[in-house]
C-alpha cells in the first residue's frame, strides 16, 4: 500500500515515472509496511525526503492517500445470505463496468461486524478434473474410485510429490513449489497442509527453517514446555492460526471465545486490537505462574505471526484437493492427463505445456486424425491417448460435434470429396477445413500442399453438392450414380500440386495446436546442438548463476518497450523435452535483431537465473544454426 500511495500520488502530480519509482522502490518491501515507519528505517528515503523539495512534497501527499481504498473491488467467491431481501438490510450497487452482477457496497469485514452470513463458495475447475478423471477410469479399466476415502499415507504419491512431478496438481505445481517439494520430501499429510499454507509471499521466508528442522539440521526449541504439544507437526514453527488460538488457551486460559478475537486481531491485522491482546495474554500468562520475562518472550515470539498465519482448515482443504489430485496422476496418469487437457483447451500455450509434461510421463498423444479422433482428448489405452479435434484452433465445436456425429452414423470418411459431401455443417468454411489440413488431421484423405493448392476447387465442389441438395437433384440422379455420394455431380478431381515441405508442416502445427506433433524441427540439429551446448532439457537449478549454452528452437516472441523506450524480448526456447524463457535485453537486442524469429534454430549463450525455481537464460550472444550445420555435424 505505501509503494502504491506513492505510484499513485506522482502519476496525479505529473512528476515523472522514474522519480515515483526510485522512491517506491526506497520503501522497504515487507507486509503492512508503511510510508512513516519506511521513513525511519529507511535511510536513504529519510535523506531524500529531507534534501529534495519535490520529494518531501511527494511523501507527504502520499502519506495522506495511504490505506484509502484505491478502487471497489469484488470478493470473488463471497456471497452474502439473509432471511429477508437484501435492498431491504444492505445497500446495494453494481461493480464497475458491470450491470448485471449485485454486490455489497460494504466490503467483507463491514458486512461481518454488521451480524450477515457471507459464505465463499469456491469453483475449482480441478473440482471438474477430478470428477472426469475417475469417470474416464471407470469406462477405461472398469474400476470405481472413491475419491473421499483415499489412504492419507499412499507412498507412491508421496513419492510423485518429494520428486516435484506435480504439474496439474492443485496448488502444487509452481516452479518454486516444486522446488520446495523436492527439499522438503513430505512424508505425511500434515507436511502438505504446511507447504500449502507456508508458500505465500510473508511465510515463505519461514520455509528454509521449516524444512531444516524437519530433517534434522536445525534444532528444535521450545520458549516452555507446553508448546511443544501444541507445535510438535509443525516443528516448533507457529504456522496456523489455530495454533495460536490453542497456545492462547493452554498458557494464558483464553476461552475459546476469548482466543478466537486474538486470531480475528492476528488474521485482519488489526494493532488496536493487537495491543489489546499483548496485554491480556501477557497478563494471563503470568496468572499461569509463567515468569514475566518468558511471558514476554513468547508475546514477542507471536506477534510476527500476525504476519505469517493461516487458517489450518481452509489449507487442509486445499491440500487434501492437492493430495487427492497427485493420487490419481500417480495412479492413472493417463486418464488424469487426459481429464486436465479436456479442462484447458481452449488455451492453446496450456495445452502444449501438458503435451511435454505428456512425453516426460512418457505418455504417447497422437496427433488428431479425422477417423480417429473425438471431440476431446481420449483414452486409447495406458500410456496412449489421441489428440481432440476441439483442441485445433479455428475449428469450432459445432463442425466438430457435426464432423464426429457423422462417422459415427456413417463410418469412416474415405476421402476429401467423402468429407465434404457428408459434412454439410454451415461452420465448415475455408477457415476451419483449411485448419484441419495444415495440422495434419486429413493426412488419411490426401496430402497437405495438393489439398492446400486445391481448396477453392474442393470449396466450390461443396457449394454445388449444396445447390444440387437444395434444387432437389438428388433424387434424379441417385440410379445414376449409385456409386457416388455426390449426388450426381462430376466426382472431384484434384489437381497435381508439390507437397508441402517439412518447415511448413512443422509450422502450420505448431500454430494451430500449439506444438509440433508430426517432429520436432530441433531433431534434425541435435547432434550439433549436444556437441557445442546444451540443450533446453539438460538445463538445471545447479547450473544458476553459470554461463551456459543452449540450443533449441524460438519457439515465441514478445516484445516490450522498457522504462528507458528501448524495445527488450522475452523469447521461449524449446527442444522436444523442455522449454525455457530468454531474455534479451536492449544492448544485446540492438547487435542481434535479425536473428530473432519464430521457428529459428539457434544456440544462445548468457547466465542462468533460478529465481522461485523458474529458470531463465539471460541472453548475451545468440548464434543462427543453419543447413551447413546438419552437414558438417549430422
Amino acid at each position: 500500500a505505501a509503494r502504491a500511495a506513492i505510484r499513485d500520488s506522482g502519476r496525479a502530480m505529473g512528476y515523472s515515472y522514474n522519480l515515483c519509482d526510485q522512491v517506491a522502490k526506497m520503501i522497504p518491501a515487507e507486509v503492512g509496511q508503511t510510508l512513516e515507519r519506511a521513513l525511519h528505517e529507511a535511510i536513504d528515503l529519510h535523506q531524500l525526503y529531507d534534501s529534495d523539495e519535490q520529494v518531501k512534497k511527494l511523501v507527504d501527499t502520499a502519506m495522506k492517500l495511504e490505506g484509502v481504498a484505491r478502487h471497489a473491488s469484488t470478493h470473488a467467491a463471497g456471497v452474502v445470505i439473509t432471511k429477508e431481501p437484501l435492498e431491504k438490510i444492505v445497500a446495494l450497487q453494481h461493480p464497475t463496468q458491470d450491470d448485471e452482477t449485485i454486490v455489497t457496497q460494504y466490503e467483507m469485514y463491514s458486512i461481518e461486524d454488521l451480524g450477515l452470513l457471507k459464505m465463499d463458495f469456491l469453483g475449482l475447475k480441478t473440482l471438474t478434473q477430478i470428477e472426469n478423471t475417475i469417470a474416464i477410469v471407470k469406462k477405461t479399466k472398469n474400476e470405481i474410485i472413491d475419491i473421499s476415502s483415499l489412504a492419507l499415507d499412499d507412498q507412491k504419491t508421496f513419492k510423485l510429490l518429494q520428486e516435484g512431478k506435480t504439474t496439474g496438481v492443485f496448488q502444487l505445481e509452481s516452479g518454486g513449489m516444486k522446488r520446495s517439494l523436492k527439499e522438503l520430501k513430505p512424508t505425511d499429510f500434515e507436511d502438505i497442509i504446511a507447504m500449502v499454507s507456508l508458500y505465500r509471499p510473508g511465510p515463505m521466508e519461514l520455509l528454509p527453517e521449516f524444512i531444516a528442522r524437519k530433517h534434522g539440521a536445525k534444532k528444535i526449541e521450545y520458549i516452555h514446555p507446553t508448546l511443544e504439544k501444541i507445535l510438535k507437526k509443525t516443528y516448533g514453527i507457529c504456522v496456523y492460526q489455530e495454533q495460536l488460538m490453542e497456545i492462547a488457551k493452554e498458557l494464558a486460559g483464553f476461552s475459546l471465545a476469548q482466543a478466537d478475537i486474538l486470531r480475528k486481531a492476528v488474521g485482519k491485522k488489526i494493532k488496536k486490537l493487537l495491543d489489546e491482546q499483548r496485554e491480556k495474554m501477557i497478563d494471563g500468562m503470568i496468572k499461569n505462574n509463567i515468569p514475566p520475562k518468558t511471558a514476554e518472550q513468547i508475546w514477542l515470539w507471536i506477534e510476527p505471526f500476525a504476519r505469517y498465519g493461516f487458517n489450518k482448515s481452509h489449507a487442509t482443504c486445499y491440500a487434501l484437493i492437492g493430495y487427492q489430485t497427485a493420487y490419481l496422476k500417480t495412479h492413472y496418469p493417463t486418464e488424469f492427463m487426459v481429464a486436465i487437457m479436456n479442462s484447458e483447451q481452449d488455451d492453446i500455450e496450456r495445452i502444449a505445456f501438458l503435451v511435454n509434461e505428456c512425453n516426460q510421463m512418457k505418455i504417447q498423444v497422437l496427433p488428431p486424425d479425422i477417423n480417429e479422433s473425438l471431440e476431446n482428448f481420449t483414452v486409447i489405452k495406458n500410456g496412449l491417448m489421441r489428440f481432440g479435434l476441439v483442441a485445433i484452433k479455428n475449428v469450432g465445436q459445432n463442425v466438430v460435434e457435426a464432423i464426429v456425429k457423422e462417422r459415427k452414423a456413417n463410418g469412416p470418411y474415405i476421402s476429401i470429396s467423402d468429407f465434404v459431401e457428408r459434412v454439410r455443417d454451415k461452420d465448415l468454411n475455408k477457415k476451419s477445413l483449411e485448419s484441419l489440413v495444415k495440422c495434419g488431421t486429413m493426412d488419411k484423405l490426401g496430402e497437405r500442399g495438393q489439398l492446400l493448392f486445391n481448396m477453392e476447387h474442393i470449396l466450390n465442389f461443396s457449394r454445388e453438392i449444396s445447390i444440387s441438395k437444395s434444387n432437389g437433384q438428388a433424387g434424379l440422379f441417385d440410379a445414376l450414380a449409385a456409386d457416388s455420394k455426390t449426388n450426381g455431380l462430376p466426382p472431384l478431381k484434384l489437381i497435381p500440386a508439390p507437397p508441402a515441405g517439412k518447415k511448413e508442416r512443422l509450422s502450420w502445427e505448431k500454430e494451430l495446436l500449439g506444438l509440433y506433433v508430426s517432429e520436432h524441427p530441433v531433431k534434425e540439429y541435435l547432434p550439433y546442438i549436444e556437441k557445442m551446448a546444451l540443450p533446453c532439457s539438460k538445463l538445471s537449478a545447479q547450473l544458476a548463476g553459470k554461463n551456459v549454452s543452449c540450443g533449441g528452437v524460438i519457439s515465441k516472441i514478445q516484445k516490450i518497450i522498457t522504462r528507458t523506450g528501448k524495445p527488450m524480448l522475452f523469447v521461449t526456447l524449446e527442444d522436444e523435452k523442455a522449454k525455457i524463457e530468454v531474455l534479451v535485453f536492449p544492448n544485446t537486442l540492438e547487435r542481434t535483431a535479425t536473428v530473432w524469429q519464430e521457428d529459428k534454430p539457434v544456440i544462445v549463450s548468457g547466465r542462468l537465473n533460478d529465481k522461485e525455481g523458474n529458470l531463465k537464460l539471460l541472453c548475451e550472444e545468440v548464434r543462427e544454426l543453419n543447413e551447413n550445420h546438419l552437414k558438417n555435424h549430422g
